[in-house]
C-alpha cells in the first residue's frame, strides 16, 4: 500500500501548475479526445477535463485545437466543438469484474488481443461478471496505461439469480450478495420478499435494472433458511452456481420405468465375460462403481486385462428425458458432504453402477499383455460382466501390503504392470500433479470435526494407470481408422504459455526453488523435479496448485491434439460415463465406429464439447466454494492459538497467508498492520516497512492468528502474531 501525494506537487500550489508546451498540450488533447470517442467538446470543457490551472496552458488549448483540426487530427464542429476522429475498435468478451470500481473484459479468442480491456464502472452499462458484452475499445491507452473501453450492449446474461442475506428496514429491502464478484445490493420491495425474514438466506431475482439507478430490483424467489445453518449454506452454494436441487418428475418417472432384467437377446449380442474374476475398486463411501477390472492368465503366458466400464448409453437413449437431463448437467458435483449426481440414483447407483454379484451390461476394454505391461493385443466393444468383489480403496491396498485377503495375488500382479506404465508414461515426458486434497470429517449437523489430508496410494495410481490406458487406446483406434477425420471428442490438454511457466518459476524462486527453462529444456522434467523437491514442505500445496494454474486448462474438443500432462498423441474420457457426459458421448460415436458408420458432422459435437467444458468449470467452483465454506467454519470452531503459516500472495490491500496444519488460507489486511506503514513494492510482489524496513515477500515462514471469519463471504481474516493481539471476533 503506496503513499499518496498531491498530484500538483509543491510547484502546483505556488504557480496554480505546471506551464506545458505545444507538443505536450496537444498530445494530451489529442489522447483525451481518443478515450472519449463519439463525444465533443469546446475549450472550456476541455480545460476542465484535464485539471489545467495555469493562466499560459490555458489559454494556449483553443489555439491548439484549432491547429489539431486544421491539421486534420480532430474534427471541428460549426460551434467550435471538437471530436476524436480515430475509428475506434470493436470486440465482445467476457465480464471479469474486478472491483466495485472497475472490470477486465476477456476479448473472445478470435480477436487475438494479448490484453484484457480496463472498463471503469460508469461504462460497465451495468455488466456483471462473467457476461457476454459488446465493446467499444478506444483508440489511445487511457491514464492507467492501459487499454481501456466501454460497454455497447450486454449480448448475454450469465445469470440473474444471485444468492444473499436479507437486510430489510422499515420502508425497503436489500439482499446483499454472497458473490464476491457482485459488488452492487439487490433492492427488494416490502411485497416482493416472499416471506423472507430480516437477515435470511435467500435466492433473488433480478427483474429490472435501468440505465439511472445505481442497484437492480429483484423478488425473492427461494427463501433459503437462517445463515450460517449448514444445510442453508450448502444450498446457497447450489443455488449460487446454479446446480438443480432435483429431478425433473418426468425424468424420475422414465429412469424408474426401466426394467431391472437385462433381456437374453441383448447378452447374445455381446461378448460374455462374466466367468473371468473381476472386482471393482473404489472410495469407501462410493455407490456409482463406473469401473471393473478383470484379470486372467492366458495358455500362451501372457495376461488378459480388462476395463469395463458401465454402458450408460444402452439405458440413456438419445432424445429421452434422460438424455436431456444429463446433457444439462454433463456432470456429477462432489461437494463437500454430498453429491449431486448426474443421473438419478436408479441409474447411478443401480442398473448402471458395478455392484459385485450382479450380471451388468459394460463397454470394455480387453488387453493381452505380458508381465513388461507391453500391450500386445487389444480389443474394444460391448461386454456383459460380473463383478465377484467390490473393494476400497483403502481395503486393496492393505491385501497388497499384508500380501494376503480376496485377489492379493492378482492386485499385486497388477499394482507391477501399473508402476511400469507410469514410468514409462513419464520417461515419455508427462507431468507429475500431484495434488494436497483436504477432507472434513463431520458430524450428523454437518459441523466440521476435524480434517484430513487425503493419500494417494499404490491403489489409487493402479486404478488411475489402467484407466489412462484404457481412454488412450479408444482415443487412438477412432484417431488411427482414418487419420483423425472422424468426428470424435477428445480431452486436450495444449503445451503451457512460456510467458506463464516463467511467472511461475519465478515464483517459485522466491520459495527458493531454481527452474532452468532454457532453450531445449524439457518442461515436463524440470516441473517433475521440482514436485519431488517440495513433497512435504509447507511450500507443497500453494506450488502445486500455482504449477497447475500456469498451464493450459485441459478440454472437450472434436479437434484430434494431445494432451501435454499426460504425454499422449490422442486421449479422450470413455472410462466414467455415470458421473461424465462426454464418456457417453465417446461410447455413442465409439459403438457407430464399431458398426462401421460414417463420420457425423462435427458441429454438434464440438457444441457439446463447449457446454461440457462450462459445465466442469462450474462443477469445481462449487467444489472449491464448498470446500472453502467448510475451512471457514472449521477455522471459527478451531483452537484459539498462533498457526505456522507460509505467504502465498501479497497485494497492496494485504497479505495472503496459508496456514500449514489446515491448508486454510486467510487474509491479512495491511491496514491491521499496526507495526509500521507498509509500502507496496509491485515489481518484486512485497511489502517493505517504512521505519525497521522488514520486508514481507512470497514464500516466507510466518505465524498467524484468527481475528475473524465470515461464513457469508467465505474468508478468513488474519493477524500476524507479533502484532499487538486484538479482541478476537467471529461470525
Amino acid at each position: 500500500m503506496g503513499r499518496k501525494f498531491n498530484k500538483r506537487g509543491q510547484e502546483g500550489k505556488k504557480k496554480g501548475g505546471k506551464v506545458m508546451d505545444a507538443a505536450q498540450l496537444a498530445r494530451k488533447i489529442l489522447n483525451f479526445l481518443d478515450n472519449n470517442f463519439g463525444q465533443e467538446f469546446n475549450a472550456k470543457q476541455i480545460i476542465k477535463k484535464l485539471e489545467i490551472r495555469d493562466s499560459l496552458t490555458k489559454g494556449a488549448v483553443e489555439s491548439v485545437m484549432h491547429k489539431l483540426a486544421a491539421a486534420g487530427s480532430i474534427s471541428k464542429s460549426p460551434r467550435n466543438y471538437f471530436a476524436s476522429i480515430k475509428e475506434p475498435e470493436f470486440i465482445e468478451g467476457e465480464v471479469d469484474y474486478v472491483n466495485p470500481r472497475f472490470a477486465y473484459i476477456r476479448p473472445d479468442a478470435k480477436y487475438e488481443m494479448e490484453e484484457d480491456i480496463l472498463v471503469k464502472e460508469a461504462d460497465l452499462k451495468h455488466a456483471l461478471d462473467g457476461d457476454k458484452v459488446r465493446v467499444m475499445v478506444y483508440p489511445s491507452k487511457g491514464s492507467t496505461g492501459r487499454i481501456e473501453g466501454k460497454v455497447l450492449e450486454i449480448t448475454k446474461r450469465l445469470r440473474d439469480e444471485f444468492v444473499g442475506r436479507v437486510e430489510i428496514s422499515p420502508r425497503y429491502a436489500f439482499v446483499v450478495p454472497d458473490f464476491r464478484k457482485m459488488h452492487h445490493d439487490v433492492f427488494v420491495h416490502k411485497g416482493d420478499l416472499n416471506g423472507a425474514e430480516h437477515n435470511q438466506k435467500v435466492v433473488v431475482k433480478i427483474s429490472e435494472w435501468r440505465d439511472e439507478d445505481k442497484n437492480p430490483t429483484g423478488k425473492v424467489i427461494r427463501v433459503l433458511g437462517k445463515a450460517g445453518e449448514h444445510e442453508v449454506e450448502i444450498h446457497s452454494i447450489m443455488a449460487e452456481f446454479g446446480l438443480p436441487f432435483e429431478y425433473p418428475k418426468d425424468v424420475e418417472e422414465e429412469a424408474n420405468a426401466i426394467p431391472d432384467e437385462i433381456p437374453s437377446s441383448e447378452i447374445k449380442n455381446r461378448k460374455d465375460m462374466r466367468d473371468i474374476p473381476t472386482f471393482t475398486i473404489d472410495p469407501v463411501d462410493a455407490k456409482d462403481f463406473d469401473d471393473a477390472i478383470s484379470y486372467r492368465k492366458l495358455e500362451n503366458g501372457n495376461y488378459e486385462i480388462g476395463v469395463h466400464i458401465a454402458d450408460v448409453t444402452y439405458y440413456v437413449k438419445p432424445k429421452s428425458g434422460l438424455e436431456r437431463e444429463a446433457f444439462d448437467r454433463a456432470t456429477s458435483v462432489y461437494l463437500v458432504d454430498r453429491t449431486i449426481p448426474m443421473l438419478p440414483e436408479r441409474l447411478s447407483n443401480g442398473l448402471c453402477s458395478l455392484r459385485p454379484n450382479e450380471d451388468k451390461l459394460t463397454f470394455s476394454c480387453v488387453f493381452e499383455m505380458d508381465e513388461n505391461a507391453d500391450v500386445l493385443k487389444h480389443w474394444i466393444g460391448r461386454t456383459v460382466t460380473h463383478s465377484n468383489r467390490r473393494f476400497a480403496y483403502e481395503e486393496a491396498q492393505e491385501n497388497i501390503d499384508n500380501q494376503e485377503g480376496d485377489f492379493y495375488q492378482e492386485l499385486t500382479f497388477l499394482n507391477e504392470l501399473a508402476k511400469k506404465l507410469r514410468k514409462r508414461r513419464f520417461d515419455k515426458g508427462a507431468v507429475n500433479f500431484e495434488t494436497v486434497e483436504v477432507k472434513f470429517k463431520l458430524d450428523e449437523k454437518g459441523t466440521p470435526l476435524g480434517l484430513m489430508i487425503k493419500e494417494r496410494k499404490d491403489i489409487h495410481k493402479l486404478i488411475e494407470e489402467f484407466m489412462l490406458l484404457a481412454n488412450r487406446t479408444v482415443a487412438e483406434f477412432v484417431y488411427n481408422r482414418n487419420k483423425g477425420k472422424d468426428t470424435f471428442v477428445y480431452r486436450i490438454h495444449d503445451n503451457p504459455d512460456s510467458e506463464k511457466l516463467e511467472t511461475f518459476a519465478n515464483f517459485a524462486k522466491k520459495f527458493g526453488h531454481e527452474l532452468k527453462l532454457g532453450e531445449g529444456t524439457r518442461v515436463s522434467t524440470v516441473l517433475n523435479r521440482l514436485m519431488d523437491e517440495i513433497v512435504g514442505k509447507p511450500e507443497q500445496n500453494v506450488l502445486e496448485q500455482l504449477a497447475i494454474r500456469s498451464m493450459a486448462k485441459a478440454k472437450y474438443t472434436t479437434e484430434p491434439k494431445g494432451h501435454f500432462g499426460l504425454a499422449f498423441k490422442h486421449y479422450t474420457h470413455f472410462t466414467s460415463p455415470i458421473r461424465r457426459y462426454p464418456d457417453m458421448m465417446v461410447h455413442r460415436l465409439l459403438q457407430h465406429y464399431l458398426d462401421e458408420g460414417k463420420s457425423p458432422d462435427a458441429e454438434s459435437w464440438e457444441e457439446k464439447c463447449l457446454h461440457s467444458s462450462d459445465r466442469e468449470k462450474r462443477a469445481a467452483d462449487s467444489e472449491r466454494a464448498s470446500i472453502k465454506y467448510k475451512q471457514v467454519e472449521y477455522m471459527a470452531l478451531a483452537e484459539e492459538k498462533d498457526y505456522d503459516g507460509i505467504v502465498t500472495g501479497v497485494t497492496e490491500w494485504g497479505v495472503y497467508v496459508e496456514i500449514t496444519e489446515t491448508k486454510c488460507e486467510g487474509l491479512v489486511k495491511v491496514s491491521e498492520m499496526n507495526d509500521d506503514y507498509y509500502d507496496f513494492d509491485e515489481k518484486n510482489m512485497r511489502l517493505i516497512g517504512t521505519r525497521n524496513k522488514k520486508i514481507i515477500t512470497l514464500g516466507d515462514k510466518v505465524m498467524v492468528r484468527v481475528v475473524n471469519t465470515d461464513i457469508d463471504r467465505r474468508t478468513i481474516d488474519l493477524e500476524f502474531a507479533d502484532n499487538e493481539p486484538k479482541q478476537k471476533r467471529r461470525k
